[in-house]
This record gives C-alpha cells, sequence and structure tokens, in this order.
C-alpha cells in the first residue's frame, strides 16, 4: 500500500513537480509529499527526483533555543579560529625578531633595567614626599582640625592646600610603584614564555 502511494506521488510530480520531500514522523512513520506539513516543518527532510532517488536534504525549522545554541558555537569556532590565527603570527613575530635565544635574554634584561631604575625614582620620590608630609602634620598639629586644643585657630589655607597635594602625590606615586612592580612580573613572565617557545620553535 505504502508503496503504492508512492509510486502514485511521484507519477504525480513527473507531471507537475520537480521534487518530492520523505520525513519521519514522532512514530518512526514515513512520509512522502510535495510539500511538508506545517507540524513537520522542524522536521529533517531528503529531497527526492522524479525517480525517487535522494538528491538532497533540508534541515528542519530550527526553535529560537536551536539557533541560539548554533550561535554560541560558531562564535566558539570563531575565537578559537582567531586565537590559532594569533598564535601563528606571534610565532612567525618570534621567529622573525630573534635569531637566538641569548638576544631575547639581552633585550628582557635591558627593559627590565630599564623598569628598576623606574622603580628606584618612584621610591626616592616618595620618600622624599612622606618626608615633606610629616613636616606639614607636624606645622598643622596646632591647628584644627589637627589639634585636640578646642581654641585652636583653623589650619591656614595655603597649609591645609599642600596638605592635600601631598598626600595626593603620595597616592599616584604608590600606585604608580605598585603599577611598575606589577609589570616587573609580567615582563620577566612573558619573556620566558617567548624563550620557551623559541627554543620549541627551533627544536633547541
Amino acid at each position: 500500500m505504502l508503496l503504492a502511494l508512492c509510486l502514485a506521488l511521484l507519477g504525480s510530480l513527473a507531471v507537475g513537480q520537480e521534487r518530492l520531500y520523505r520525513w519521519v514522523d514522532d512514530d518512526g512513520v514515513v512520509h512522502y509529499g510535495d510539500h511538508v506539513p506545517p507540524q513537520y516543518a522542524s522536521r529533517n527532510r531528503d529531497l527526492l527526483n522524479t525517480q525517487g532517488v535522494t538528491v538532497g536534504s533540508e534541515i528542519g525549522a530550527l526553535t529560537d533555543e536551536e539557533r541560539a545554541e548554533i550561535a554560541r558555537l560558531a562564535a566558539i569556532d570563531e575565537q578559537a579560529r582567531q586565537e590559532r590565527m594569533e598564535d601563528i603570527r606571534r610565532d612567525q613575530v618570534l621567529l622573525d625578531t630573534y635569531l637566538s635565544v641569548s638576544e631575547i635574554e639581552r633585550l628582557r634584561d635591558r627593559r627590565l633595567e630599564l623598569l628598576a631604575a623606574q622603580i628606584k625614582v618612584t621610591e626616592h620620590y616618595l620618600n622624599n614626599l612622606r618626608k615633606r608630609l610629616g613636616r606639614l602634620q607636624r606645622e598643622a598639629a596646632d591647628y584644627k582640625p589637627y589639634s585636640d586644643n578646642p581654641d585652636a585657630p583653623d589650619v591656614p589655607e595655603a597649609l591645609g592646600l599642600e596638605l592635600s597635594r601631598t598626600i595626593a602625590s603620595i597616592g599616584l606615586y604608590e600606585q604608580t610603584l605598585t603599577r611598575s612592580r606589577v609589570d616587573q612580573d609580567e615582563i620577566a613572565a612573558a619573556f620566558s614564555q617567548d624563550i620557551e617557545r623559541f627554543r620549541e620553535l627551533k627544536g633547541i
């Protein structure tokens, strides 16, 4: 009976249609038709020619969740591709820039020496600023709001302004010093990775 139905459908296609769809319902029953009913729109289907030979397939309509998952996976694949391309570019730059491990080490040492010098200067400035703050605080100790004497006069405007500026400068230099020390660790780690990768690429 099913074969007869298929032959009838194929015959009708030969007259007025060029394609026949074949899909399977929830019960595993195979269906044929020149169009897919709406209730089966989410089903994948095969495309048959007028001789009943499979010539292709179509993916059924996707749900919003399925489309979102496909987009998520595509984004992950694209990120991975970009990361692979970046790794290839970084390897090429490494090979184009250096001829030996010693060259990498010399550049690392120069970078770290410069940063160490900057840190030393920053520490010197900080030391001087802290000494200045100590002097200003001792000077302001006789004035409100630093004095416990309720009859003490208000701190002079110029002294108060210098105190505020000195405290702000100390905070700024402390941040700079912290950042420079973090940079030291990051530079050393980055050069270590470059050296290890260079050896891998060169087989040494």
